[in-house]
C-alpha cells in the first residue's frame, strides 16, 4: 500500500509539472522539502529525498550536497554535477518537489525535545505536540521562537496561554524551517527537579554524598553512588548497578583508584577465569564501563570481520561456527563486495584466498569453506568500480588489458568463465572506426607473437573464440581515417592490410583492406573516379613478397558498358591501383600513335586516334577552330614511308557540300595545322602596304627636313 501512495504522489507531481507554467515549477528549496529524483535504470533513487536542518540532501554514492535557497531547475543541475562521474546518462534525471515540510527545533520544556518534522503548514501547537507535549512546570507565556539568519537571530516572545484561551492564531508567529522553539520552566517550578518515588530513589544509588562510597557510571543499567562494602569484587558493584547494558566495551572498563586508572578486561576473566585479572575495590573508587564503540575488542575467542560487511567488526566464535555463520553474523557482504577475492588474515601471517562465488556456483570441484580459527580475520575488499580509473583495485594474476578503438579501453578484472566477447562487451563495444578483423591477442609473457582474430568474420560465420588468460593484452586497430588528412594516422594501418588507391579517383590514399572486398569497393571508397580519369587504362601494381611487381591494365569503361566481372581484376593487401587522367595521355604515348593539333584550335594538343576517327573527331576533340581560324586553309601533314606531304582541306567547302568522300585521310603520327585569318594573302598584303606607306611617310619627313 505504500509503495501505491508514493506511485500516486509522483504520479500527481508529474501531472502538475506539465501543467503549471514555468514560474510556478520553478520554486526556492528550502530545509525539511522532501524531493522526488527521478533517474530511470537506477533503483537507489526510488525513495524520496527530503533536504535536512542544514538544507543538504544524502545522495547516493555522492554523498550530502546542499540544496537550499536554490530553485528546482538549479538543484537539478546541481544534483547532477554531483552525480554525472558516478553514474551514467544523468541528463535523463529529473528532480520534482514533492511536498513541502517543515523542520523545526523545540527545547526546553517538553517531553522530548529535538528536530520534529511537520508538514508545510505545521504550526507552533503541532511542533510542540511533535515533541511529545509540554512538561509540568512549563511557562506559557514567555514561549519563544528563535529564528538565525547569516546576518541577525530574532528571538519572538508570544504567549501560548491566550491561544489556548482564544484559540486565535493571530497569537502565534508563523514558522520558518530551522526555527527554534523554547519553552521556558515556571519560576515557580525551582532551580532542581526531583521525581519522588521508590524507582527512582532505587536508581540513585543507596550513598548519597558520602566519600567512601563507589561511584558507577557508563553503560550500566542504574548508574549512581553505592556504599562500599568489604570483600565486594568488581562484578558486585556493576551487578548493584543493574548490570552491563549492550552498548558496554568490557574490554576496556575502566577502575580509578586514588586518582589512578587500572584497565579491567572483563571478557578475558569471563573466558579464562583467572581471578588474578579482578581489581581490588577500595573506598571512594571510581568504576566506567565505555561504550563498545569506542574500544577495540579483545579476547580468547575473538575472529575479525572487514572491508564490504554490513557489520565489520569484532566477533566471538564457538567451536562449531563456521565461515558463513561468522559472515552472516557481520550482515554478510554489501552490493560493492568482491566476493571472488576474499582473503583470510591467519594468526601466524599467512594469508588465505577464497572465492565465495565460485563455491556457491560449484565452478571449481574440490572447493571447501575455510575454517576460520580465534584471532583470524575475514577481509571481504570493495569491487572494482569500472567508472574509477584505479588500476590498483585489480592484481596482476586477475586483469586482462584492453586498448585501442573500444569505447572504455583499460584494466578490466578477468575470470576463467569469461570470453572475448565479455571482455569486449565489458569495455564498451568496438568503437564506429575499430578494425574488428584484425584483432590482436599478446599473450601475458610477451614471449611469443601475438595471436590474430578476425572478430566481424566470427560474427558472421561463428567458429572458435581464442582462449585467454590473465595478463593478456588485446589490442583493437583503429581504421585509417579521413585518407584526405592522414598525415598523422596512417602509422596506424599496416601495409599488410593497407591498399593504395591514387590519380584520377575524387579521395586517392591509403585504405584498410580484407579478402571480403573487391575492386569496386576500393573505387568506391576512394568516392570514385573524377571527370577527367581515363577509365580505358586503369592499372594495378601487384606487389607480392621477393618478387617484382605485375602491372595489370584495367579496362574499367568497357566494364560499365558490358557489365562482365571477368574484366575486373582481383586485388589484395599493398595492391597499387592509378587511374591515370585523360589530359596528360600525351606523356605516356609515343609520338607514332598520336596526332597534332596546332594553330587556331580551342585546345591544342596531341590526341589518341584510330581508324574509327575522321579529321572532324580530331577538331572536335581539340575544342573545334576558334573565330578568327583560316578554315580554308587547314593543313594536314601526313607521313608516308619516311617522308612528309601536306594537304590542304577546306573545311568550309566541306560544310557546304557535305560530300565525305572530300575528307583528308588521317593516320596516327599525322599533323593538323590550322591557321588564323592573319596569315591569309589578303592580310599579308595589308601588312606589306602599310609598311609601304609608314616608310614613304617617312622619306617625305627627311626630305622637307633637308
Amino acid at each position: 500500500m505504500t509503495d501505491i501512495k508514493n506511485i500516486t504522489a509522483v504520479f500527481l507531481v508529474l501531472i502538475l509539472h506539465m501543467i503549471l507554467p514555468a514560474q510556478a515549477q520553478d520554486i526556492i528549496l528550502r530545509a525539511g522539502d522532501r524531493l522526488v529524483l527521478d533517474f530511470p535504470g537506477e533503483a537507489s533513487f526510488g525513495e524520496d529525498f527530503q533536504l535536512d536542518l542544514n538544507g543538504a540532501v544524502l545522495l547516493p554514492e555522492a554523498g550530502p550536497v546542499t540544496l537550499s535557497g536554490l530553485t528546482t531547475t538549479a538543484a537539478r543541475t546541481l544534483v547532477a554535477k554531483r552525480l554525472a562521474p558516478l553514474f551514467k546518462n544523468v541528463e535523463r534525471l529529473n528532480l520534482y518537489l514533492k511536498e513541502r515540510r517543515l523542520i523545526v527545533n523545540v527545547m526546553g520544556y517538553v517531553k522530548r525535545p529535538g528536530p520534529v518534522d511537520l508538514n508545510g503548514m505545521g504550526t507552533v501547537q503541532m511542533a510542540i505536540n511533535a515533541a511529545g507535549g509540554l512538561e509540568q512546570g512549563a511557562q506559557l507565556d514567555k514561549i519563544q521562537v528563535r529564528r538565525t539568519t547569516e546576518k541577525e537571530t530574532k528571538v519572538f516572545v508570544f504567549d501560548y496561554k491566550k491561544y489556548l484561551d482564544t484559540g486565535d492564531q493571530s497569537f502565534l508567529p508563523v514558522l520558518q524551517p530551522r526555527d527554534t522553539i523554547f519553552v521556558p520552566a515556571s519560576p515557580l517550578t525551582g532551580n532542581v527537579q526531583i521525581d519522588f518515588d521508590a524507582r527512582t530513589l532505587a536508581a540513585s544509588g543507596d550513598a548519597s554524598e558520602d566519600a567512601e562510597a563507589v561511584r558507577v557510571f557508563g553503560e550500566v543499567h542504574r548508574p549512581g553512588v553505592f556504599t562500599f562494602r568489604d570483600g565486594a569484587s568488581l562484578i558486585d558493584m556493576m551487578m548493584r548497578a543493574g548490570g552491563v547494558t549492550r552498548y558496554a566495551g568490557v574490554e576496556q572498563i575502566r577502575v580509578i583508584t586514588n586518582g589512578e586508572p587500572r584497565p579491567f578486561n572483563m571478557r578475558e576473566y569471563l573466558d579464562t577465569g583467572n581471578p588474578a585479572l579482578m581489581p581490588k575495590i577500595g573506598k571512594g573508587d571510581t568504576i566506567f564501563v565505555p561504550q563498545a564503540s569506542d574500544q577495540i575488542k579483545l579476547g580468547a575467542r575473538t575472529v575479525y570481520v572487514m572491508g564490504e560487511v554490513f557489520k565489520p567488526g569484532a566477533y566471538e566464535t564457538k567451536d562449531a561456527a563456521s565461515f558463513f555463520d561468522i559472515l552472516a553474523n557481520a550482515g554478510g557482504p554489501t552490493r560493492f563486495a568482491e566476493v571472488r577475492k576474499i582473503r583470510i588474515l591467519r594468526k601466524n601471517g599467512q594469508v588465505q584466498p577464497f572465492d565465495l562465488q565460485a563455491f556457491t556456483e560449484k565452478t571449481q570441484p574440490g572447493l571447501t569453506l575455510p575454517a576460520i580459527l580465534p584471532g583470524d580475520a575475514i577481509l571481504v575488499p570493495e569491487k572494482t568500480d569500472m567508472n574509477e580509473k584505479s588500476w590498483l583495485k585489480v592484481t596482476s594474476d586477475s586483469a586482462i588489458m584492453i586498448v585501442g578503438a573500444v569505447n572504455r579501453p583499460g584494466r578490466y578484472e578477468w575470470a576463467n568463465e569469461m570470453s572475448l566477447i565479455d571482455l569486449i562487451a565489458h569495455a564498451g563495444g568496438p568503437k564506429s572506426t575499430a578494425d574488428t578483423s584484425k584483432i590482436r591477442i599478446m599473450p601475458h609473457n610477451g614471449k611469443t607473437a601475438p595471436v590474430l582474430f578476425d572478430f566481424s568474420k566470427f560474427m558472421v560465420e561463428g567458429g572458435d573464440l581464442p582462449p585467454l588468460v590473465a595478463g593478456a593484452t588485446i589490442e583493437v586497430p583503429e581504421l585509417p581515417r579521413d585518407p584526405n588528412d592522414n598525415r598523422s594516422q596512417w602509422v596506424r594501418q599496416e601495409s599488410a592490410r593497407s591498399i593504395y588507391v591514387m590519380g584520377s579517383v575524387s579521395a586517392p590514399g591509403r585504405y584498410a583492406f580484407n579478402e571480403n572486398l573487391n575492386f569496386l569497393d576500393i573505387i568506391a571508397q576512394a568516392q570514385g573516379p573524377s571527370p577527367t580519369a581515363d577509365l580505358h587504362n586503369i592499372r594495378i601494381s601487384h606487389r607480392e613478397a621477393g618478387r617484382p611487381a605485375r602491372v595489370s591494365k584495367v579496362n574499367l569503361a568497357l566494364y560499365f558498358e558490358t557489365g562482365d566481372a571477368a574484366l575486373l581484376p582481383e586485388v589484395k593487401p599493398e595492391d597499387v591501383i592509378y587511374v591515370p587522367n585523360r589530359g596528360r595521355e600525351w606523356l605516356q604515348k609515343p609520338k607514332e600513335e598520336v596526332v597534332r593539333i596546332l594553330g587556331a584550335v580551342g585546345r591544342p594538343g596531341r590526341y589518341s586516334f584510330d581508324n574509327s576517327m575522321t579529321i572532324l573527331d580530331l577538331l572536335a576533340e581539340a575544342g573545334g577552330p576558334r573565330s578568327d581560324a583560316l578554315v580554308e586553309k587547314i593543313v594536314v601533314v601526313n607521313i608516308r614511308d619516311g617522308k612528309s606531304e601536306a594537304k590542304l582541306f577546306d573545311l568550309f567547302a566541306f560544310a557546304r557540300s557535305s560530300d565525305f568522300t572530300k575528307l583528308p585521310v588521317v593516320r596516327p603520327g599525322d599533323t593538323i595545322y590550322v591557321p588564323d585569318k592573319s596569315q591569309s594573302n589578303r592580310a599579308r598584303f595589308r601588312e606589306n602596304l602599310s609598311d609601304a606607306i609608314s616608310i614613304l611617310g617617312l622619306v617625305r619627313t627627311l626630305a622637307i627636313g633637308f
